[in-house]
């Protein structure tokens, strides 16, 4: 306990004195935000993904309290909701109602959700999550939920208990862009948190489904952003595309953070921070970010396909279909 206290202590003090002396709510030294749709509620544009990692968690966890997110992302399979559980149980009173809180269940049928979300309630030991996703929707036989008469039910119930502010779906299926269009023709989800590039071609199904769902005023998350990108490939090919990112002091990974931020349509980005390295990183780039311009985005997107990523984060299954299989060859790489 003595060394745990201790390394938390080192951890907050690294990143300033004044992160270690006081509440960042008081400080003003939130990350921007943006507002999540039509909810009402605004959300740090960076968001903490979570893992099961005992050795770790806690100490991220307040580190990124600290450097300002306010947004936590976990999941019944992720294995870190007792984590997070406790780490909130020690924070001062008050921490909770800063947090947006949100976890993802997997149910058969959209009414198993109800059930479900008790069982997260009592993992994570709070009376409500801001937000409840059903997690990774997919397949063909799931294509209507998204306007189905007992999903919207099942919403209407669950919000009218009080027990999540706000229900959605994420999804990184090959048929997402099927899926992101259900969503804008029902009308009742109130978030997608979707796998997501900053270079989709105009007329892509997935960007015209995107633009129909930011349009409903559906809250966009994005995920799974680097794609498999191969690190000392990207790390090499960024520089020599993209110079302006050394002019201003970015990495690659700094860079495809403001590229998905420049679209104005996306609320948060979920990145999975597993390190004080990653997670300062990430949090600076949140800070110090400003809209890239045309050109630095066409310069990211050919240092980005240099660098030979292994999956693409608009995957349509062309992959499986060439090699004539039904297996999820996409999830499989990622």
């Amino acid at each position: 306990g003595f060394l745990q206290a201790g390394a938390t202590a080192m951890a907050l003090g690294s990143a300033g004195p004044a992160l270690a002396a006081q509440a960042p709510e008081k400080r003003g030294n939130v990350l921007p935000r943006r507002p999540l749709g039509k909810t009402g509620v605004d959300v740090t544009i960076l968001n903490q993904g979570t893992w099961k990692s005992p050795d770790s968690l806690d100490r991220l966890l307040r580190l990124g309290y600290a450097a300002g997110i306010r947004y936590i992302d976990t999941a019944k399979s992720y294995g870190s909701e007792p984590g997070v559980a406790k780490w909130l149980e020690a924070m001062p009173a008050g921490t909770r109602k800063e947090v947006f809180l949100v976890t993802k269940d997997s149910p058969n049928t959209p009414r198993q959700l109800i059930a479900q979300l008790d069982q997260r309630l009592a993992a994570l030991k709070t009376d409500y999550i801001d937000l409840f996703f059903v997690h990774g929707i997919g397949g063909k036989e799931r294509l209507d939920w998204p306007k189905s008469k007992e999903f919207k039910e099942t919403i209407e119930a669950i919000k009218k208990s009080g027990k999540a502010k706000f229900v959605g779906f994420s999804c990184h299926d090959p048929l997402k862009a099927e899926y992101l269009s259900a969503a804008a023709e029902g009308g009742f989800v109130d978030a997608i948190m979707v796998a997501y590039t900053p270079w989709l071609d105009k007329d892509h199904a997935l960007n015209r489904a995107l633009d129909a769902c930011y349009k409903r005023g559906i809250g966009l998350i994005s995920m799974k952003q680097i794609g498999g990108a191969n690190p000392p490939d990207l790390l090499r090919e960024v520089p020599k595309h993209v110079p302006s990112l050394q002019e201003k002091g970015l990495s690659p990974y700094q860079g495809l953070l403001h590229a998905i931020w420049t679209d104005e349509r996306i609320s948060s980005s979920c990145v999975s921070m597993r390190n004080t390295d990653q997670l300062r990183e990430d949090v600076h780039a949140a800070r110090v970010f400003e809209p890239l311009k045309k050109a630095e985005l066409e310069q990211l997107h050919k240092a980005f396909v240099a660098s030979r990523p292994t999956l693409c984060a608009n995957c349509d299954g062309s992959c499986s279909r060439a090699a004539g299989t039904d297996a999820a060859l996409g999830d499989l790489t990622r």
